[in-house]
């Protein structure tokens, strides 16, 4: 049974959607969009993956897309997933099915007809949308009405839905940080906590995966405080989130993080990921691991974790100018975004025109660049050799002194001058 309409959107009548359709349709057989994109449009959000369900078997699915000419993929069609891809946009198809069994993120499947069994095999209410071409909408489960309200809510028992994929337990705190505007009902919270043990046996890259999406969110605090009372954060990073963290918590630098950001800027998840944690490399070196980070990705938390080189008085200008280079302009600005945090949320108060002034020095500092060369002392005389390396080391060193200001005529100069000395 419909209920309602939704609004003619673009992506629903482009000539590329329209091809995939148009080769779907079957005698009573009318293919509709499912998922996020019936999802986000309803919502008034942007429209990035389009997800199309249809009674039809997988191989009448790809008889009918080859011979429409279209290239398909049997991405998963033990599942009754293909992809159609038209002018480099891909659709994912998957064929009307129920779950027979299942087994964590894997279920055994058979295919159906029936649209209101297939929904039902959804995590969300908000997710077990469809709609047809014509915009006709299907909402068998109350999705509609909870997304207009912010309320995350699964289909049918959280914990049957839970433990079918323990997965959800985090897309849970995703979708709340992302669409919530209602508080979390108690009951689905008390049976969250009871299964969050379980996430230790999901893997890292999908852990990664969910909190990185999470943390993107406008505002995840409140979500994230609520997963850190009700244990779910420790159960996805063991180690990394001590159960008895020392003030400043987590949730304090966080805070602080959030008023630190450049006004405007996109979120940046690794770092609000590195709030979390304590400024301590090798709990940042086992949340890595945890979360099988990119090489990247984990140069940038360890960094994070280990900030004295950044803000600390005592280390030298050299030093100072090799670390900022090593991390770049980009991350050493977040780097100490992070520590001010940090500082803020433990009680120390930091200038903020201090703060500002450091950060402007941080971007000028990293995007200067020595302007000497072991060529240049080869070139004086200077032989290859461990002589030669501590000559523009001490070169190095003097133009750091002069506040990085030294041309290179005048660092030639220097090393000229050490050269005749040595």
């Amino acid at each position: 049974m419909s209920a309602g309409r939704l609004a003619p959107q673009d992506w629903m009548r482009a000539p590329a959607t329209e091809r995939v359709l148009a080769a779907l349709r079957a005698e009573g057989l009318e293919p509709r969009f499912v998922g996020g994109c019936v999802r986000d449009a309803l919502a008034g959000r942007p429209v990035r993956d389009i997800d199309i369900a249809t009674p039809l078997a997988p191989e009448a699915v790809m008889r009918r897309l080859e011979a429409a000419g279209i290239k398909v993929v049997p991405t998963g069609l033990s599942h009754g997933t293909v992809t159609a891809v038209v002018e480099r946009r891909p659709f994912e198809i998957t064929t009307l099915r129920v779950d027979l069994e299942t087994y964590g993120r894997h279920a055994k499947v058979a295919f159906t007809d029936d649209w209101v069994a297939d929904a039902a095999r959804r995590d969300f209410t908000m997710n077990a949308l469809s709609c047809t071409a014509e915009g006709t909408l299907y909402d068998p489960f109350g999705g509609a009405a909870d997304l207009k309200a912010g309320r995350i809510r699964f289909v049918g028992d959280a914990r049957a839905r839970i433990r079918e994929d323990y997965l959800r337990l985090l897309r849970y705190f995703r979708f709340q940080a992302h669409y919530g505007r209602t508080a979390p009902d108690p009951e689905t919270l008390a049976v969250i906590a009871e299964e969050a043990a379980q996430l230790g046996s999901l893997s890292g890259e999908r852990v990664r995966e969910e909190l990185l999406k999470l943390l993107s969110a406008p505002d995840p605090l409140p979500v994230v405080e609520i997963m850190i009372a009700r244990g779910v954060l420790p159960e996805a990073l063991p180690g990394a989130l001590p159960g008895a963290r020392p003030v400043p918590g987590a949730a304090a630098v966080l805070r602080a993080l959030r008023r630190a950001e450049a006004p405007g800027a996109a979120p940046e998840p690794l770092v609000r990921l590195a709030a979390l944690l304590e400024p301590d490399r090798a709990q940042a070196r086992e949340a890595a691991n945890r979360l099988r980070l990119s090489n990247r990705d984990r140069t940038a938390l360890l960094a994070m974790a280990e900030p004295e080189r950044l803000v600390d008085p005592h280390v030298s200008p050299r030093e100072r100018w090799r670390a900022l280079r090593k991390l770049g302009s980009a991350l050493s600005r977040e780097v100490l975004r992070l520590e001010w945090a940090r500082r803020h949320a433990g009680g120390d108060a930091v200038p903020g025109a201090a703060f500002r002034k450091a950060l402007e020095e941080a971007g000028d500092l990293a995007a200067k660049a020595f302007p000497l060369r072991g060529a240049d002392a080869v070139a004086l005389g200077v032989p290859a050799g461990p002589r030669l390396g501590a000559l523009i080391g001490q070169a190095e060193t003097w133009w750091a002194e002069t506040g990085f200001r030294a041309t290179r005529a005048e660092c030639l100069a220097h090393l000229e001058a050490l050269i005749a000395d040595s």
